[in-house]
């Protein structure tokens, strides 16, 4: 499988401060992404990943360390030309209207007018902006915003398409939505590198991940190898029986109206809640194993550096 972006050892301190001292930003840091995969990269606010997005698109300048596109050598202007990217916190000119602001970065992409606004008509549609494509920027949302910067970073047909922190700030339907053209761009044959601190949308789309940690990735590999299929606990949502009976089990009670959550944490418990519940004639809602996930992995990585 070809490897579509590749940094191996990369350094980057800042001088920062009215005497300037050196602050190492990234230690290190080596990965690579694979041709036609989400890749996640996960880390809290601070780690390091908008500077290692930066080293890669050549905004700033690693101090050490090898840095590849498409088997290129990053500082090359032709290893960047199938790349498109999405800033955490674009810069727009409010004043332009989305399709405006489409045809002119379709202008300085030099894309043949004749082209250009059939490509920002299906951009508009993609992103689920047609309705608001004659409306200023300054009257869009930041969801909104987050949207047509995408159709922005669309525009050159990348091959890499780079997105920090794209789902930041959306409500819940806007990030399930954002989540669903990203699998789209997937599906289209697109390398897609994702950059975020929200563990559940890396983890419901992301082929592999890196987790970065104070500059340093302190692991990274195929979500399957990462996240174990051990059953952690099992819950059981009862009606009909009081929180009261299951306390000689020993397990975690919580209780809302009639039903009752409980969480048991040994599978040889199970059968005796199920038998406890049918003697007193209640009724099972729902039996679901939890196993171990991403934010589990992520959080006991972070307690233990």
């Amino acid at each position: 499988m070809a490897k579509v972006l590749e940094l191996e050892k990369v350094y980057k301190s800042y001088k920062l401060g009215f005497i300037p001292k050196k602050k190492q930003v990234l230690k290190g840091v080596s990965f690579y992404v694979n041709e036609g995969e989400i890749f996640g990269y996960l880390g809290p606010n601070g780690a390091g990943k908008t500077t290692t997005i930066k080293c890669i698109l050549n905004l700033i300048f690693p101090d050490a360390g090898r840095i590849t596109i498409f088997g290129e050598d990053s500082l090359k202007p032709k290893a960047r030309q199938r790349v498109g990217f999405l800033p955490e916190n674009p810069y727009f000119y409010d004043y332009l209207t989305g399709r405006e602001f489409l045809a002119f970065y379709a202008d300085l992409l030099g894309i043949h007018s004749r082209i250009k606004e059939e490509k920002t008509g299906y951009l508009l549609k993609l992103v689920g902006m047609e309705r608001a494509a004659d409306l200023q920027l300054r009257k869009y949302s930041r969801g909104m915003l987050q949207r047509i910067g995408l159709a922005q970073a669309l525009l050159n047909d990348p091959a890499l398409v780079i997105l920090d922190e794209p789902m930041g700030g959306l409500d819940p339907i806007g990030r399930k939505e954002f989540r669903d053209i990203i699998v789209n761009l997937k599906k289209e044959g697109k390398t897609v590198f994702l950059s975020s601190h929200i563990l559940q949308d890396i983890e419901m789309i992301c082929d592999r991940v890196a987790i970065i940690l104070a500059g340093e990735i302190i692991n990274q590999g195929y979500l399957g190898d990462l996240i174990s299929e051990k059953v952690l606990y099992t819950e059981i949502t009862v009606a009909g029986v009081p929180a009261a009976e299951f306390n000689h089990l020993g397990e975690s009670v919580s209780q809302s109206g009639d039903r009752v959550l409980l969480k048991v944490y040994e599978e040889s418990n199970i059968d005796r809640v199920i038998q406890l519940i049918q003697e007193k004639k209640g009724k099972i809602i729902s039996l679901v194993p939890r196993t171990e996930t991403l934010e589990d992995i992520f959080v006991n990585m972070v307690k233990n550096q």
